[in-house]
């Protein structure tokens, strides 16, 4: 028994459109609306380009040709990638897999502390105790912070 790589069953071909049951098409699967605006609309366009002569009336041939040769092109390369893919050992896939999930957990600290911008330090930084003098910043004689932006005349 040969391998198939189509992506359609045997049994659903028939209910496929014509555009790509004609086009031979085996892994690209478009449906009835995508073979519309494939074949109709192209012919469309080239009808509507050749009326505002634009283009010769041999484009109402070859435009739909050349979309059709496209949406083949596309349904190669998809079987090339595909193909290539299948081969890849399952040892590189389960690296793959596990160098893409995501990890959760704690992030690791490192024990010596860098300064961070704007003079301030980490804990178990050797310079920590020079760069701030210890214990609680100095209060005011009055006991309360002022306030720069207020005045209080019952002071």
């Amino acid at each position: 028994m040969t391998r198939t790589w189509s992506t359609v069953p045997a049994d659903e071909e028939r209910y496929r459109p014509l555009y790509a049951r004609v086009l031979g098409l085996r892994f690209v699967n478009p449906g009835g609306v995508l073979c519309f605006l494939f074949f109709e609309g192209a012919v469309a366009l080239a009808v509507l380009l050749a009326l505002a002569e634009l283009v010769t009336w041999w484009a109402v041939l070859v435009l739909p040709a050349a979309v059709a040769a496209m949406v083949k092109l596309n349904d190669m390369v998809a079987e090339i990638v595909i193909r290539t893919a299948a081969q890849v050992p399952e040892q590189e896939r389960d690296r793959f897999r596990r160098q893409m999930e995501p990890v959760v957990g704690r992030a690791s600290v490192p024990s010596t502390a860098r300064a961070l911008p704007g003079g301030v330090a980490l804990a178990g930084d050797p310079t920590l105790g020079a760069t701030r003098p210890a214990g609680p910043p100095p209060e005011p004689e009055t006991g309360h912070w002022p306030d720069p932006t207020r005045h209080d005349p019952y002071r």
